[in-house]
């Protein structure tokens, strides 16, 4: 006989997934309507506006894809791709190679611009490189969670805007945690995922896109066989699943029948959005800046040093140097074995060498940050690690502290 599933509490600190509102859990366990029953309908209308607002745009079409955020990153560069198309990928840590993954296989030519892990790009460095290879699309990560930097975008989609090209960007690690502003820098397409600062479960992408690539999906747009043959295209994208052309009629106030929806999924969604919204964007994003300044500073009390340039960090993930002598997965290990707190590891180069702690929507709040810093200070100091013992923490609640007394 199988046991009934009963999973253990975590205290999730990575850089995604993080924990679901306990709010959003409650909305997915409401019961399942069609996808075309008039109150389901509505609530896409709404998730429609809501996608925008964290995204910073004025967009039409904004909208979700059922998969995960690499769904949505696929969903983008296929519908612009074309074979042979060129494509500049400026790559600053993992995901940008992911981009090529993609782009690979949508057989584009690929145009590498690549440096060290520890700091994005300079945006002028980016445009030299768009100059020299004059490629069709420029797909760049703005957020990067190998290693905690973050792009600056919008000199870049200037230029890219002015020479008619197209700025493909994602956000997946940045929406809901870092101001955007997709139109002020002129990114033609972009896209996010649920499982971060949205803080619903993976299994959805967000995005979003202007009439630059409205034009584009019209000109590819191919009815699905099974609808008719009457409207088809010699230009077709490649995926049916991933098709942007046909998921922006599904998402229109006249869908058409192209998959089945995951609907509850998008009751989760609309909860997420909508909670995130009524705090108050601003507030959000504040939020998200004040405890990754207790955790920099509460970590450095630990002796401990980061990785990458400080200067360009992004708030949702603070990356932490291993220090010599400490066994990096025997400390994450123990977090969670011991105590339930789960941080991450990086990768490639950095792999072995750095942690990686979250700060990422449901998660990132005080009493997260409070029992994972007393957690740490201890597993910490029982691996070896030379510091004033209790520093970090006392830190923190200091600083919380002082917070509330500023705020009455």
């Amino acid at each position: 006989m199988y046991k009934e599933v009963n999973v253990s509490k975590r205290i999730i600190m990575t850089p995604g997934p993080v924990e679901a509102q306990p709010r959003v859990l409650r909305q997915m366990s409401q019961t399942i309507v069609g996808q075309f029953d008039p109150e389901f309908l509505t609530i896409m209308s709404e998730v429609k506006e809501m996608i925008k607002i964290p995204f910073g745009t004025k967009n039409k079409q904004a909208f979700a894809v059922d998969g995960t955020s690499r769904a949505g990153i696929e969903a983008a560069l296929i519908a612009l791709i074309q074979p042979g198309d060129k494509v500049l990928i400026p790559a600053y840590g993992r995901f940008a190679y992911l981009l090529g993954e993609i782009c690979q296989r949508a057989q584009a030519e690929i145009i590498w611009l690549e440096k060290e892990w520890d700091a994005p790009f300079e945006e002028k460095e980016v445009i030299e490189a768009i100059k020299k290879s004059q490629p069709k699309i420029v797909a760049m990560i703005h957020g990067e969670t190998a290693n905690g930097q973050m792009q600056s975008l919008a000199e870049i989609g200037e230029y890219c805007r002015q020479n008619e090209l197209f700025f493909v960007v994602d956000m997946v690690a940045t929406y809901g945690g870092v101001e955007l502003k997709v139109d002020d820098w002129n990114v033609d397409i972009a896209i996010a995922g649920t499982q971060k600062c949205v803080s619903v479960p993976s299994g959805l992408s967000l995005i979003t896109y202007n009439e630059r690539v409205e034009k584009v999906l019209a000109d590819r747009y191919q009815k699905e066989l099974g609808l008719g043959d009457d409207e088809q295209s010699d230009a077709y994208i490649s995926s049916n699943y991933l098709d942007l052309s046909q998921l922006e009629k599904y998402w229109s106030p006249t869908p058409i029948n192209h998959h089945t929806e995951a609907t509850v999924m998008i009751y989760g969604l609309h909860e997420g959005l909508r909670l995130m919204i009524n705090e108050g964007m601003e507030n959000v994003i504040a939020r998200h800046k004040y405890n990754y300044e207790v955790l920099r500073e509460s970590f450095a009390k630990m002796n401990l040093t980061f990785y990458g340039n400080m200067d360009t960090m992004m708030p949702t993930v603070l990356p932490i140097m291993i220090p010599k002598g400490v066994d990096g997965e025997a400390v994450r290990s123990t977090l969670l074995r011991e105590y339930g707190i789960e941080i991450a590891s990086s990768f490639g180069s950095l792999q072995g060498k750095v942690w990686r702690v979250g700060n990422m929507g449901y998660s990132s709040q005080k009493s997260n940050i409070l029992l994972l810093l007393s957690a740490f200070e201890t597993v910490l100091k029982a691996y070896g690690h030379d510091f004033d013992y209790g520093a970090g923490s006392i830190h923190a609640l200091q600083m919380y502290q002082e917070k509330n007394d500023c705020a009455k």
